[in-house]
């Protein structure tokens, strides 16, 4: 069967009392609007459509980045005049499109593939012109709700507003996601009034048209919660924590070791493969990939990093935009910023800053330092307190350590600079010109001991 979806992400969504459009908020690091696109693109939709208004510009510009692609079409519903009326804005991308036509939401983003596939795969063999989705919830407001005959068959959809009081007892209500076929959804959307209490036209109303015409195929999800829209923080809220559970699940079930799921944050472009352990707090974002092997200690934060196998990340230690090699350790509380590469077996301790900065294999910052625009070898050691004086307060300077440099305690490194292969660096010095290989480099005052000095100062402060 060849399939074109339509997604509707052109309202506001006041209730999110945000300057940021509703479908552009995040579940699981990506925009619930991607997740949609996503779930179009899972069951194999060959053109999709998606309805822009308000926000259009960021909502357009963000799906263009972050999911590009050839089948993604936008059309734009100026003034929002109800679900119907944004499907029709979609006819000149796919009004030429063979076959069935998908009917997505863009606040809604937690249904699974796999649910959403066997809802087209039934409304496919049932041929009817019309398929929707319905789901049975403990409280309904709000909410279109179905009303049956005696015999369990779909009579209509009747929005909140527009029920009776006996209609809003019914705890049967429409999902929003439809399968209809491509030639009676454009011969008869049309013909949709306007005939209710908000003076909108319902995409619903086709459920009369299709069953004098061949047919109404209703689909009871039978997980309802992957089937809710977002429009409060609040509901954003059980939305990623609906999300974060399953994806969870998922890794729990490939291998991932998680000691709390609960506490455990994995975005959805992230991978985390077989026996990674978690603690709490943890957080792999954006793209990151976590190898196996690797072990994330409490409240460590992996963003759009590699880690290679066997890597260690202390507790509440922060990885970004850098990748990590085979067997190297971080933390605790280090901090790693973009464009870092941090070497095999390489260490980077307590309170150590790392920016733009590579280490070679088994090279040691394990204590209060910052390393930013450096090069260093493999088998480098640096004391505690070490620093690359990078900025000039015009322009950032690289700094060099050759394979093998020792440099001692509370040392400044004046970049630009190089320091040669198993040079030495005397601690509390201010190096400020290259050091040759196998070379002591030392710079500071000599020592000078006054003696008796401190009995005569004492006797000096007395009144």
């Amino acid at each position: 069967m060849r399939l074109s979806a339509i997604i509707l992400a052109a309202g506001q969504g006041t209730r999110m009392k945000s300057s940021l459009p509703k479908v552009l908020h995040q579940i699981l690091g990506r925009p619930m609007i991607g997740h949609v696109v996503g779930l179009a693109r899972a069951v194999h939709a060959q053109r999709i459509a998606v309805v822009v208004g308000h926000g259009r510009e960021r909502v357009e510009a963000c799906l263009t980045d972050q999911e590009p692609g050839d089948d993604l079409g936008f059309a734009l519903q100026a003034e929002q005049l109800g679900t119907a009326h944004a499907v029709l804005q979609a006819r000149e991308l796919l009004q030429d499109h063979q076959g069935m036509t998908l009917i997505l939401s863009g606040d809604v983003p937690n249904i699974d593939p796999l649910t959403l596939q066997r809802f087209i795969d039934e409304a496919a063999d049932a041929r009817h012109p019309v398929a929707f989705v319905s789901c049975v919830v403990p409280d309904p407001t709000g909410y279109g709700r179905i009303v049956r005959d005696a015999q369990g068959q779909v009579l209509r959809n009747v929005e909140h507003r527009d029920a009776t009081d006996e209609q809003r007892l019914i705890h049967e209500i429409n999902a929003g996601v439809y399968l209809v076929d491509n030639a009676f959804l454009w011969t008869h959307l049309g013909a949709v009034g306007a005939a209710n209490d908000q003076k909108e036209f319902y995409l619903p109303d086709l459920f009369e048209l299709a069953l004098a015409q061949g047919g109404l195929t209703a689909f009871v999800a039978p997980v309802a919660q992957e089937f809710e829209g977002i429009n409060t923080r609040a509901q954003l809220a059980a939305a990623e924590t609906f999300a974060r559970a399953r994806r969870n699940d998922a890794l729990m079930r490939a291998g991932v070791t998680m000691i709390d799921p609960a506490a455990t944050y994995v975005d959805a472009f992230a991978q985390v493969e077989p026996d990674v352990l978690i603690e709490p707090g943890v957080r792999v974002a954006g793209r990151s990939t976590v190898a196996a092997g690797c072990l994330l200690r409490q409240g460590a934060i992996v963003e759009d990093s590699t880690l290679e196998p066997g890597v260690e990340v202390l507790p509440y230690s922060h990885i970004v935009g850098s990748i990590v090699r085979q067997g190297a350790r971080i933390g605790p509380f280090a901090h790693i910023r973009p464009l870092s590469d941090i070497g095999p077996g390489a260490k980077v301790g307590n309170f150590v800053e790392i920016k733009k900065s590579t280490l070679g294999a088994g090279t040691k910052a394990s204590h209060l330092s910052y390393l930013g625009d450096a090069t260093l070898g493999a088998g480098c050691n640096l004391g505690a307190g070490t620093i690359t004086c990078n900025f000039d307060g015009d322009g950032k300077h690289p700094t060099v350590l050759e394979d093998g440099v020792f440099v001692g305690s509370n040392t400044a490194l004046v970049a630009p600079l190089r320091l040669g292969r198993g040079a030495y660096i005397g601690a509390g010095s201010t190096i400020t010109k290259d050091v040759p290989a196998d070379s002591l480099g030392v710079a500071r005052g000599r020592q000078r001991n006054i003696e008796g000095w401190v009995p005569r100062m004492r006797r000096r402060e007395r009144p």
